[in-house]
């Protein structure tokens, strides 16, 4: 299993409570500084994700660890009915609600509270789930994985994308200078929390991304898992089939 990693190591709270206290907090400017640390790269991952649930022929589709709405947004702009985005944090729904409003999807998207690892829903709910960025703060990732698995309709696709590890010299050595000392300090300087943007990317690099996550993936219960590397190796999806 991982490592552990949590955002407040003074704090008595658990792993969830923790990070549902850290995204409140830093939820005002999580969409501004995401855009800025990412270089706006982050929207095409997204694309590539959307475009494996449209390829799944899904209708129904979960977002979970939604945040703002971003991918669940991108999801309902495209041929696809109903999009449920769920998160534990308020203050990042209350944003992402306010832009689904915005955009007049409010027939198309809800936003709910929730937590991964106990799922408000009934077995085999959802033609496909998606987490873009939100599977290395579960504090239970395989009971995480195991629910999602279970209100996941049979043959319906998982799609994942998350931070990883660039490997190859000198993108490796960029990333990890850029992990270490650009994000924690431009977090600080614009964020309300300063613990945020040193727990991000240390749960980054802890997190078991390429071949490690998806045979936890296989574990779980998943049939099938492809891995697909973006720019790099900064960030990598992960599309497995129930």
């Amino acid at each position: 299993m991982p490592k552990n990693v949590i955002p407040y190591k003074n704090s008595d709270l658990g792993k969830k409570e923790q990070v549902t206290e850290m995204f409140d907090k830093v939820s005002s400017n999580y969409d501004f500084l995401n855009r800025l640390l990412t270089f706006g790269i982050d929207i095409s991952w997204r694309k590539n994700v959307v475009q494996l649930i449209l390829d799944n022929k899904a209708k129904k589709v979960l977002d979970i660890a939604t945040g703002t709405g971003d991918l669940a947004i991108m999801m309902a702009k495209k041929d696809i009915d109903e999009v449920t985005g769920l998160d534990i944090s308020i203050g990042m729904l209350d944003i992402g609600k306010k832009k689904v409003k915005e955009q007049g999807l409010e027939a198309k998207v809800d936003m709910i509270i929730g937590d991964s690892e106990n799922l408000p829903f009934k077995d085999e709910t959802f033609d496909a789930i998606t987490v873009a960025f939100g599977v290395r703060n579960f504090e239970n990732l395989e009971l995480g994985l195991k629910e999602i698995h279970r209100v996941l309709k049979k043959t319906g696709a998982f799609v994942v994308l998350e931070t990883s590890q660039p490997a190859s010299f000198p993108v490796k050595q960029g990333f990890q200078f850029y992990s270490k000392y650009i994000i924690p300090n431009v977090g600080k300087l614009f964020s309300k929390d300063k613990n945020a943007y040193d727990y991000l990317p240390e749960s980054a690099a802890a997190f078991p991304y390429g071949e490690k996550f998806n045979n936890i993936l296989l574990k779980t219960g998943f049939n099938t898992s492809k891995v697909y590397p973006q720019t790099f190796g900064v960030a990598t999806i992960y599309h497995a089939i129930k």
